[in-house]
């Protein structure tokens, strides 16, 4: 019976489990909601770059929206704000800005408010 732990011990284990399990768990949740945050963010900028590119290529602001709302999901497509501003002069600069509202970790409190936003700039080709 040696290998048994004196019985003031005993607990010790599951005391200690009990006051990490809460610290481990918010580190996770922490990196859950940082790699959905970056993700959403790499989907904005893609999105900015395809609607510059429309802008860039044709007149009609419309078309950008259209194409950043098309490089998004139909739920970020919905929910983001599309900025276009498009000179009628061929060279100049046509820039595109997408943002989006996003709440980090939603399930605890309603969440953080945090603001996304993307710009891409190209020359006017037409």
């Amino acid at each position: 019976m040696a290998d048994q732990a004196p019985p003031a011990e005993r607990g010790a284990a599951v005391v200690e489990f009990a006051l990490v399990l809460p610290v481990v768990l918010l580190v996770l949740l922490a990196v859950v909601e940082v790699a959905v945050v970056a993700r959403t963010q790499l989907e904005l900028t893609q999105a900015a770059r395809e609607g510059a590119r429309a802008a860039a290529t044709v007149p009609d602001p419309a078309r950008a929206v259209d194409a950043v709302r098309g490089a998004l999901g139909p739920e970020l497509a919905a929910r983001v704000r599309v900025e276009v501003r498009r000179p009628a002069v061929v060279g100049a600069a046509a820039v595109v800005t997408v943002s989006l509202g996003h709440r980090v970790a939603a399930g605890l409190l309603g969440g953080i408010p945090v603001e996304l936003r993307s710009r891409a700039v190209m020359r006017v080709e037409r």
